[in-house]
């Protein structure tokens, strides 16, 4: 197996992704840094925005709330998220965010493991501004391990 050498990415280095609601940032992904057993980014999600639901049927969600007030709907049950606590949402667990504080919240965001495809990694069950429902294609590239979206990405 070849070394894999360590890679620093920046935020401003990564695009915006608003296709399901917030400014969702895969930073440490298959296509920018070669990881192989998941994918982390940065969610930022201004007061009164929304990330919408979705779930992942090969990926396990971790997520660490850096700033703001957050609810997250897990299977149809509201739960509160505050700066300095951490999510492990289960494969198959439908999930969306919602900012209900008063200043942008920042929330880190690992999916683990990689689903065997793109298209079969992240499935919307809402329709967003721009999100059909449905399973939906990440970012990736060719000869790359295939990555998926999550909750944020």
């Amino acid at each position: 197996m070849p070394h894999q050498q360590p890679l620093i990415v920046s935020l401003d280095e990564t695009e915006p992704n608003r296709r399901r609601g917030g400014d969702l940032r895969a930073m440490l992904t298959p296509a920018a840094v070669g990881s192989t057993s998941g994918f982390m980014g940065l969610a930022i999600v201004k007061p009164g925005e929304r990330i919408g639901e979705h779930y992942h049927p090969y990926s396990e969600e971790f997520v660490y709330v850096v700033s703001g007030a957050l609810e997250v709907d897990l299977d149809g049950e509201t739960y509160a998220l505050r700066p300095d606590q951490g999510l492990l949402i289960p494969i198959d667990v439908r999930h969306r965010f919602r900012n209900v504080g008063d200043e942008e919240a920042r929330m880190v965001f690992h999916l683990g493991p990689l689903a065997p495809h793109p298209s079969l990694g992240h499935v919307d069950t809402e329709e967003t501004a721009d999100a059909p429902v449905g399973p939906q294609l990440t970012v990736g590239g060719p000869g790359q391990v295939p990555e998926r979206t999550g909750a944020i990405e």
